[in-house]
């Protein structure tokens, strides 16, 4: 491992810039949401500054270290038990108050510390006063102000770190009671107290936070369950308090106190909240889903109008390099199966993938980070709150399934911010039900065929789509509400959502830093099953029995249980092999009306829609059609995401099988009532 001169960890609440700050040090570029719960696991990067060379790592979000959660687990143990030279504590300054509860924590346990205090620029304008000097006396560590979204200062942030001593801050002003409790464990702890802070130490001992106290011991070498002298004092702490006696309620106020009188004295001309705001409108009950609809309904019409200009460019010029491919390979005499198989095959389909994939990705997700940067998906999050709740989920899933629309395997990656096992599981499970980027596609066409009047096709297509993601929504919460009574028994957890405030996003670094984070990402995901799944497609297609392709012969054999669906052979098996890339459904779909041995499309949708009708398309068949593609089996990148969270086959299997199965079941339902 390559040593560096220094490791500083930021800590923060969420949404205070921590990430921005990191991202800008280390040219990273790790994509940042103005929403809580962004950063789940440690982040590292490197950042050189003259002469030296300093490791940072990027700890989760969290509003405490003395919680249970997965996020504050991970920020704690890296400071307590990850030896950084430094903890910077980055807060916002437009709600230092509420910051300041975990910078007293984090310097009750780090002896090397200091405070950032960000977005200044933005307390400037609400015309928040901070006196950084005053807080610096009172916390006696160093106290930066910086604004990260613009880059002031953050230079002073290495230079603290590197000039940084040892800190001088008080304790905690714990009630006496329990500062005596405190003092009893620290006596026979002294040996420990250059590598452990012993306050925190004597607390979690008696608390019993068996946990942390397993990680404590394996940090110190010394099993501090067998020490009588530990145990013994442990024992008269907890008789002087009394069995009554609230440890972490007294622990957590005295925590409160400390910030809550910090913060009056150093925070000045701080206004009143507005009686009226956005918010009034974007969280009422009467206006929030109607707005939730309708910007929805603009961003799929923005997608659609762009995608399908950009797509039709890249589709020609795609098509044209296979066959100049083609016809260079006829040049050089080396035309047979394989190089059939490796053009038309697998270089087939992935041409197709990027070209269908990649414009309304390109679209789709940076209007998509615009309006988390701006401060939306959180809203959208808290009207859905609730809904959840009587679903016996969390409201946390609202956040997850947000991230589902532009890929579900980002979605479900995303799970890791719901701290209940039984939660998380009910959020992978259901986090397909949403439609992804590669579905659209197949929805724009076959929505804009049988569903929109001619001339007016983008707008009614957009709002169909809009209504068809509130249907995925409610049949999201619909499947949420009968796993938590059937698999996944629980009661909902409680958590504190943040709604960060409304602010004007970064436009172009938004779109540069999306655009390269999320769609070249996924993009580039689906490429590498793409080629081979093209391989694949083409052996089924060219592989002849008794006159027919090994395609056509599937297509038949699955003919009878389709057609009870509403749907027929051909449609269902390009569901299956379309398992590597939604994005080649119709394409495949194309391939067996055909009887072609190639991947086909058409150059426009009224050729498409003639062969579909042709092959008795109705009106039924379509909608049919568009329920499954909501409610069918997630993709193969997705399955390999949630076996990699959930580290289970059984997990995986279960995710796979229920929106299939919902999928059969509203496809079923629809066939006998249409």
């Amino acid at each position: 491992m390559v040593k560096h001169d220094a490791v500083i960890a930021f800590a923060g609440n969420p949404n205070v810039g921590k990430s921005t700050i990191f991202n800008t040090l280390t040219g990273m570029h790790r994509h940042t949401g103005n929403w809580s719960g962004k950063t789940v696991s440690n982040a590292f990067g490197v950042c050189r500054q003259k002469n030296t060379e300093y490791m940072l790592a990027d700890l989760p979000g969290c509003y405490s270290l003395y919680s249970r959660s997965a996020e504050e687990e991970i920020a704690r143990d890296f400071i307590l038990f990850g030896n950084p030279d430094a903890v910077c504590i980055v807060c916002d300054a437009t709600c230092l108050e509420k910051n300041l509860n975990l910078v007293f924590q984090v310097l009750e346990i780090s002896k090397k510390a200091f405070v950032c205090v960000n977005m200044t620029d933005e307390a400037k304008k609400r015309g928040i006063t901070i006196d950084y000097k005053k807080l610096s006396e009172i916390l006696s560590v160093p106290v930066i102000p910086t604004s990260a979204r613009n880059g002031k200062n953050l230079s002073a942030i290495l230079k603290t770190a590197s000039d940084l001593k040892e800190n001088s801050f008080k304790k905690i002003n714990y009630p006496a009671e329990l500062l005596e409790a405190i003092d009893i464990i620290s006596k026979p702890l002294r040996r420990f107290e250059e590598k452990i802070s012993l306050p925190w130490l004597s607390l979690a001992l008696l608390g019993e936070e068996n946990d942390v106290l397993s990680a404590a011991s394996e940090y110190l070498g010394y099993d501090l369950f067998s020490d009588s002298d530990i145990i013994s004092a442990v024992f008269e702490a907890r008789k002087n308090l009394g069995p009554e006696y609230k440890i972490q309620e007294e622990t957590v106020g005295a925590f409160l106190k400390g910030a809550e009188d910090a913060a009056h004295k150093v925070i000045f001309n701080q206004p009143d909240i507005p009686n009226i705001s956005a918010d009034k409108i974007l969280t009422s009950p009467v206006f929030a889903y109607p707005l939730m609809f309708l910007t929805l309904a603009v961003v799929f019409w923005i997608t659609l109008v762009g995608a399908n200009i950009i797509s039709d460019f890249l589709g020609k010029y795609l098509s044209a390099f296979e066959n100049i491919l083609l016809s260079l390979c006829e040049t050089l005499g080396i035309t047979c199966f394989i190089t059939d198989m490796l053009i038309r095959g697998a270089y087939g389909v992935l041409s197709r993938v990027i070209a269908v994939m990649l414009p309304p990705m390109a679209i789709f997700f940076p209007l998509f980070s615009l309006l988390e940067d701006l401060g939306w998906l959180p809203r959208v999050a808290f009207n859905l709150d609730g809904i959840f709740k009587r679903c016996s989920a969390c409201g946390k899933q609202a956040l997850t399934m947000c991230m589902g629309f532009g890929c579900n395997a980002v979605g479900v990656s995303g799970t890791r911010i719901i701290d209940s096992r039984r939660e998380r599981l009910i959020a992978i499970i259901t986090n397909s039900f949403v439609p992804c980027n590669g579905r659209f596609p197949a929805l724009i066409a076959i929505s804009s065929m049988f569903f929109s009047p001619k001339g007016e096709s983008s707008v009614f297509t957009a709002l169909f789509l809009a209504l068809t993601v509130c249907v995925s929504i409610g049949l999201t919460l619909l499947a949420s509400f009968i796993l938590s009574k059937t698999l996944l028994k629980g009661e909902p957890s409680a958590f504190v959502l943040e709604l960060p405030p409304l602010r004007k996003p970064q436009i172009i670094k938004t779109l540069v830093q999306s655009f390269r984070d999320k769609t070249l990402f996924v993009l580039g995901r689906a490429a590498c099953v793409a080629a081979p799944c093209g391989i694949i497609i083409f052996l089924l297609s060219n592989i002849y029995l008794g006159g027919a392709s090994l395609i056509t012969h599937a297509a038949n054999f699955l003919n009878p249980f389709a057609s009870l669906l509403g749907l027929d052979g051909v449609i269902l098996l390009s569901f299956i092999l379309a398992l590597p890339a939604n994005e080649i459904v119709i394409p495949i779909m194309i391939m067996g009306y055909t009887a072609s041995n190639l991947l086909m499309e058409f150059e426009n949708l009224e050729a498409l829609h003639s062969l579909l009708l042709q092959n008795a398309w109705t009106i039924k068949t379509a909608l049919c059609f568009i329920a499954f593609t909501i409610m069918h089996w997630p993709c193969s990148t997705t399955l390999q995401t949630i076996k990699k969270e959930t580290g289970s086959s059984k997990w995986t299997l279960i995710s796979f099988a229920v929106p299939a199965l919902m999928g059969l079941i509203i496809c079923f339902i629809i066939n006998i009532l249409c």
